[in-house]
């Protein structure tokens, strides 16, 4: 099987049941900077590749996997893991390292937790991961859909843990509550980027705000989780000020990668951090007394989501 550089790498749903992969450099933007060569992937498409991908287009959902250009799609897809984007494909924000597209939403699609629901029951998940596009225009940040679609995929498969990556909801109590109130087994808000850094790179969020909110849904009973871009120009010590925060509102799970620039469009790569950088900040944050860090360059929120269910043995706290 050949490795195939992260830049070099796009997909599309209407790949044919040979490959799902044609080269077009420029599938992650590279013109400024050559990627390390430990941005490689094994690109492949098997049969539960090709499930995954004939059972959202058949439902007409759509995933964050595709939408944000991630480059461990192979691997997940293969492992028949996929993370569900609700509420639509369009983000009433624009951050300026995500390929997500901004502008103005469709109507809300009452029945896709329904959807989302049946997919999980056709693919036989044992995690299913769910998140959105901002939806600001909404009194509740679409706060109603996301408990729906745990409720719905909760009755079609009782046996499957669920974890929600949601939006900060613009800091509103009453949304988080309703998202908690369906206790999903995991909670993840993406705290993204550094706090001197969020409001040029995040400049509709607030980085207290999304602190404040894992710390209330901490107190609502969830096991929560965040997750970390290096590469945007923070610096090691500012990310270490991130973890020490998350952990000051007890987060339990964190998740450390590399950002890769979508298009030129978007904020370009400030530092490649190396392999022995993220295995250090992945000792340091179990030292910290998160049960769980997944650290490394291709690392994102969902990587490995399923092994994250079962804490590991906690590390005494620095």
């Amino acid at each position: 099987m050949s490795l195939i550089p992260v830049d070099q790498l796009r997909s599309s749903r209407s790949d044919s049941s040979k490959s799902a992969i044609s080269l077009q450099p420029s599938a992650f933007s590279s013109s400024t900077r050559r990627l390390p060569p430990w941005f490689k992937v094994q690109a492949k498409t098997g049969p539960d590749y090709l499930d995954i991908q004939q059972t959202m287009d058949r439902l007409n959902l759509h995933t964050i996997c595709e939408e944000a250009r991630c480059p461990n799609r192979w691997e997940c897809w293969n492992a028949r893991t996929a993370t569900f984007l609700i509420l639509g494909d369009i983000c009433t924000r624009r951050c300026h390292y995500c390929s997500v597209e901004t502008g103005r939403p469709l109507a809300i699609d009452l029945a896709e937790p329904r959807r989302v629901a049946e997919a999980v029951q056709a693919l036989g998940l044992r995690h299913a991961v769910i998140t959105s596009v901002n939806r600001d225009e909404l009194e509740d940040g679409g706060a109603a859909i996301f408990a729906e679609t745990i409720r719905q995929t909760r009755q079609l498969s009782p046996g499957c843990t669920i974890e929600v990556l949601i939006p900060d909801f613009e800091g509103n109590e009453t949304a988080l509550a309703t998202v908690c109130a369906e206790k999903p087994d995991i909670l993840n808000h993406n705290i993204e980027t550094v706090r001197r850094l969020f409001p040029a790179i995040r400049p509709q969020g607030k980085y207290q705000r999304s602190i404040q909110l894992l710390g209330k849904a901490k107190e609502l009973g969830m096991r929560t989780k965040s997750g970390l871009i290096l590469g945007m120009g923070e610096t090691m010590d500012e990310a270490r000020a991130v973890m020490r925060d998350l952990r000051s509102v007890d987060c339990d799970i964190m998740t450390i990668g590399q950002y890769l620039q979508p298009t030129r469009d978007h904020l370009p790569v400030a530092r490649f951090y190396d392999p022995g950088e993220f295995a250090l900040l992945k000792e340091e944050g179990r030292a910290l007394g998160f049960t769980h860090v997944e650290s490394g360059p291709l690392v994102r929120s969902s990587y490995h989501a399923e092994q994250q269910i079962a804490p590991e043995e906690v590390m005494p706290q620095l």
